[in-house]
């Protein structure tokens, strides 16, 4: 866990006013007002020195001193947004079932205070930082609890619980520690194949269309790590490589894009789509041998730096 100046020093960083002044310092609340007059950050009381009893106690009481009733706090979405940032970047030094409770009681609190407009504000932030497949921050594990609030409070209605129904449902499948979906595919010589058949140590499934940039970017640099390739040398793992879309003719016309160390094929059932969450091209998901998830809707990155702490 990071030291809790290091915590403070990034809400500084987002918005800390330079000017002393702007600072104020709180009564018994243990509040001090740090980026602006509009939001309170909270500050531990002094019996607590320990720096993760002190990084806990600031993740939990974030948002004790915002008003969830006030709605004059969505036109000022700058600062609203900022603190949020800040919060996400706390709540992932914390363990994640503490993470995904603070985070499903603040969304609770906000449906509960009945203000629709700062309850779909707040929606709107998850989405855009933990679950658009752009953000750098994104985080299915903590976007489930927000859908769990989402499809069972009363202050949306039934249409608008839809989506988030829809996206809970994805979320749910092929989650972090459970067994993933089998599928069928055509490999590269024609031959009707499954998943499951797969029987290295880890499986990384490359979801991806080779006409699409960011693939071929992928590719390429999958094809040049070492790390990887050492991994396939020693049979340890298995690059499944599978064209989700409907127009096989892209994929055929694209196969020499292809390491031939790897498992290539096509979903000739179509159905993939139905069984994994693929918001994006490419989606990347890491197995173990017993088919489980290891790692979903990973980064390269995120991927690389698993395999060199296993």
């Amino acid at each position: 866990m990071k030291s809790l100046f290091y915590l403070w020093t990034i809400l500084c960083l987002f918005g800390c006013n330079s000017n002393q002044a702007s600072k104020q310092t709180a009564n018994q609340t243990d509040t001090v007002k740090i980026a602006t007059p509009a939001f309170n950050y909270p500050q531990p009381p002094a019996m607590i020195t320990e720096p993760n009893l002190q990084h806990e106690y600031i993740v939990k009481h974030y948002w004790d001193y915002f008003d969830f009733a006030d709605t004059t706090y969505v036109p000022t979405s700058d600062i609203t947004e900022q603190a949020w940032a800040n919060y996400l970047n706390m709540l992932y030094y914390l363990p994640l079932n503490q993470a995904q409770e603070t985070i499903k009681t603040l969304f609770a609190k906000s449906a509960q205070s009945n203000n629709k407009k700062l309850f779909q504000y707040f929606t709107e932030m998850a989405n855009k930082y933990l679950y658009d497949p752009n953000s750098p921050a994104r985080n299915e594990e903590l976007y489930i609890p927000i859908l769990e609030v989402m499809t069972q409070t009363t202050i949306l209605s039934d249409a608008e619980k839809i989506r988030p129904q829809t996206l809970l449902k994805l979320a749910y499948q092929n989650r972090l520690g459970t067994k993933a979906f089998d599928f069928q595919y055509t490999d590269i010589t024609g031959r009707v194949r499954t998943m499951y058949q797969s029987n290295a140590d880890f499986i990384l499934l490359f979801f991806n269309n080779p006409d699409c940039t960011s693939c071929k970017e992928h590719i390429e640099a999958m094809r040049n790590a070492p790390l990887f390739n050492k991994l396939i040398a020693e049979r340890r793992l298995q690059i499944l490589s599978i064209f989700p879309d409907q127009d096989i003719e892209i994929w055929k016309n694209n196969r020499s894009l292809y390491p031939s160390t790897w498992t290539v094929g096509y979903d000739h059932t179509f159905s993939i789509g139905t069984k994994y969450d693929l918001k994006a091209s490419p989606t990347l998901y890491l197995l173990d041998r017993n088919k489980v998830v290891v790692l979903k809707d990973a980064t390269l990155p995120l991927i690389e730096n698993y395999f060199a702490n296993h």
